[in-house]
């Protein structure tokens, strides 16, 4: 627990001193500068800058910009942004803090903001994401601000620092989990505050007024245009990339959960791989991903629907996958996905800094796949064709479809879809470029550790060597359509995603080519 102010509760091990700068305690303002945690609730870096500002007695300021040239951008990501940006104007309009949203105009139109913030704050605090170009952009601001800039971790239930290596297993890393956590989740500063604008005890924050006449400016706040249709064809970003039927933002995030807790989730550990069922799965990862939903809250809304706590966690269950939550089966199943899974790939991608690339596969799997990259291949398509779903097997152009039309892929045939461009690919690197590529160009929550971990467990990641030894695929996991359709109810689905576009929809969603960083 963080030993500055009486009344804040967030892990030390949470929090970071990105710089040596110091807090200059006669800035105007506290800025929290947000850039993954985009929400305003169970957020343990707003909550964090709200302490600062409580105890400076300053007011306190939330910068959220968006730039116009990260790799991949498009109107579908961007407009997922947007919508949360609205919904945290609304959150925000009545509190005493001040929020500036910023979307930038054109390629380097947001150079020097941070810094120009910079000049007028006490400190400053930013979200801690381990992916993307988010790391490398944090570092390059510690370096240019001439005030403290603090990294706070609110990614998951469990700290990136409470692990001090990269597992290499599920298996591993849930033994981790089931050791360490029983401590953590019964710490009373385990999760961040619902409302940390509004703490039971402390000061009341300083309102805020408006911002320096010269950030403004050069600057201004793009407010009134979040919502307007119109805005995101003037931004140069990649167009041919539609937005998703879905909403982003917090608000439709609560929604998407609290639907599937009441309709999903009882149908969970029997259904989850079946297509054709709709409404089984969560599909929070998008929310989850931008940080328009907390890990934290999505638990505390599970267990309370479960009347859990934390006396009926079973300790001996020594990294087994069933009845450590000791929840029902299905709220065991799910919280597997939503703390294993996806906290591995956040622990890989905090502790490794070449998570992303090739030579992070396994010792096993690189030898396996370079041992048969020169064995023929039934079929290889260009990364065009394999955009456009332009192959052989329907069972691969229905998941594609899916993922232009939609943003996202069943879970289990995602891995189908990953495991089938290894076999098309005339080398395994290139097959990773490809999944690369297709995931992040479409998927919403795709630039993840979470995706990461999807993308590189079809080719060996977190896995296992498995026999007969196979043409291509050497000793890597085989998955195929043919066993996909024996196994699963699919008619449904392949009808429903022949094409890129719902029937009534009069364009496609599918676009070339794929940007460069």
């Amino acid at each position: 627990m963080t030993d500055v102010y009486p009344w804040a509760e967030i892990p030390a091990s949470r929090i970071r001193n990105v710089n040596d700068a110091p807090v200059r305690n006669d800035g105007d303002f506290v800025l929290y500068w947000m850039i993954a945690n985009r929400r305003t609730r169970w957020n343990f870096a707003l909550q964090r800058a709200a302490d600062h500002a409580r105890a400076l007695g300053k007011p306190l300021v939330v910068l959220e910009a968006l730039r116009c040239d990260y790799r991949w951008a498009s109107d579908r990501m961007h407009r997922f942004v947007l919508d949360g940006m609205i919904d945290n104007a609304a959150d925000l309009a009545d509190s005493p803090v001040l929020y500036h949203p910023y979307v930038e105009p054109r390629v380097g139109a947001g150079k020097g903001l941070l810094e120009a913030f910079g000049k007028f704050a006490c400190l400053v605090v930013t979200d801690e994401f381990p992916c993307f170009f988010l790391p490398r952009m944090v570092e390059a601001a510690g370096r240019a601000l001439t005030i403290r800039l603090e990294s706070v971790d609110s990614n998951g239930l469990m700290p990136l620092r409470a692990s001090e290596r990269a597992y290499s297993t599920a298996y591993q890393f849930r033994r981790h989990i089931q050791k360490t956590l029983p401590q953590i989740v019964t710490d009373s500063d385990f999760a961040p505050l619902e409302n940390p604008l509004d703490p039971d005890d402390g000061p009341s924050l300083v309102p805020a007024s408006t911002l320096p006449k010269a950030i403004l400016e050069r600057w201004p706040a793009t407010l009134e245009m979040l919502g307007d249709a119109s805005f995101l064809a003037t931004l140069p970003i990649d167009h041919a990339v539609g937005p998703i039927a879905d909403r982003g933002g917090s608000k439709s995030g609560r929604e998407v959960l609290d639907r599937f807790l009441q309709d999903g989730l009882p149908r969970y550990q029997d259904e989850r791989n079946q297509p054709e069922a709709k409404g089984v799965t969560s599909t929070l990862s998008s929310w989850l991903h931008f940080g328009h939903v907390s890990a934290h809250e999505v638990f505390d809304a599970l267990t309370r629907q479960e009347d859990w706590t934390p006396e009926k966690l079973r300790l001996d269950r020594n990294g087994a996958r069933e009845g450590f939550w000791n929840m029902s089966p299905s709220a065991d199943a799910w919280l597997d996905q939503l703390v294993t899974w996806r906290e591995l790939g956040y622990n890989m991608g905090s502790q490794r800094d070449d998570y992303d690339r090739y030579d992070s596969l396994p010792d096993w799997a690189q030898r396996t796949l370079a041992d048969h990259q020169g064995d023929p291949r039934e079929a290889t398509y260009s990364l065009e064709e394999l955009a456009r779903a332009e192959t052989h097997d329907e069972v691969w152009n229905a998941a594609q479809n899916q993922l232009l039309r939609e943003g996202r892929i069943h879970n289990y045939l995602r891995m189908v879809w990953g495991k089938k461009v290894l076999r098309w690919s005339p080398a395994p690197r290139e097959a990773l470029d490809i999944l690369i590529e297709l995931n992040n160009g479409y998927a919403v929550d795709g630039r993840n550790p979470n995706s990461y971990s999807g993308i590189f467990w079809t080719l060996g990641r977190y896995d296992r060597p498995f026999g007969p030894e196979r043409p291509i695929i050497g000793k890597v996991r085989m998955m195929t359509s043919t066993n996909t359709k024996r196994k699963l109810r699919l008619g449904p689905y392949l009808e429903e995603y022949r094409t890129a576009r719902p029937r009534d929809a009069e364009t496609s969603t599918a676009r070339l080519p794929f940007g460069d960083d």
